[in-house]
């Protein structure tokens, strides 16, 4: 990516403070509201919130920084081949999850499995659709290429945003925070290689999509 224009920076500095700390601030606003699992209005209207945050980062890269949205790694592309590497990426992801779920008790750790109320499909729909799109564009096609093209720096691109995502699943405790920074550094490598956020897209909606839905779906929970 060329880098933005000196008079588009302040505005790139405002795409980087959404991308990097708009949905965490999200999610402990609500919190501090203490809206629950259960208030399914409140989860409805916070992810829709973030995709609104989504949206102004998109109208930032367009009208204010200039650059089209290949700058972030979208760019059109055959549909087969984009499917299947993102099935070889969910794949990646499955084998991550896997090993820090056979390490984790090893370590005294343990992850999951914490019921709750039963989340309707179309929540469920929405929340994974929103993890999918507005974390991939916020910390991987965003914050990388900006980070990179303000600093020169490949590893100070790849680091930082992979520190705050990790971090920001903090309300899922450690376990969260590392198995979040397992599959963050996953599509973080993965986005260096190949420049394409579409197929982390669509791979990170899968991976989580076809076990907490699809599969209780058919097989029942």
């Amino acid at each position: 990516m060329n880098a933005s224009p000196t008079a588009a920076r302040p505005w790139t500095f405002a795409g980087l403070a959404i991308a990097l700390f708009g949905a965490p601030a999200v999610v402990i606003l609500f919190k501090q509201a203490e809206f629950t699992r259960a208030d399914f209005g409140a989860t409805i209207v916070r992810e829709l919130i973030i995709l609104a945050l989504v949206a102004i980062l998109v109208w930032i890269i367009r009208t204010r920084e200039k650059l089209p949205l290949s700058s972030i790694g979208l760019r059109p592309q055959k549909i087969v081949p984009a499917l299947l590497w993102s099935l070889a990426v969910m794949l990646v992801f499955g084998v991550g999850i896997a090993a820090c779920l056979a390490i984790f008790p090893l370590i005294g750790l343990s992850y999951g499995s914490s019921s709750g109320p039963a989340v309707p499909i179309g929540v469920s729909l929405l929340l994974y659709a929103r993890a999918g799109i507005a974390e991939e564009i916020f910390y991987r096609g965003y914050a990388i290429e900006r980070i990179e093209a303000l600093t020169g720096s490949r590893a100070i691109a790849a680091a930082v945003p992979l520190l705050i995502f990790a971090g920001g699943h903090f309300s899922q405790g450690l376990p969260g925070i590392l198995i979040t920074f397992v599959l963050g550094g996953i599509a973080t490598a993965i986005y260096l290689w190949k420049r394409n956020l579409l197929i982390l897209i669509i791979a990170h909606f899968m991976v989580d999509f076809i076990p907490n839905v699809l599969l209780p779906l058919i097989f029942g929970s």
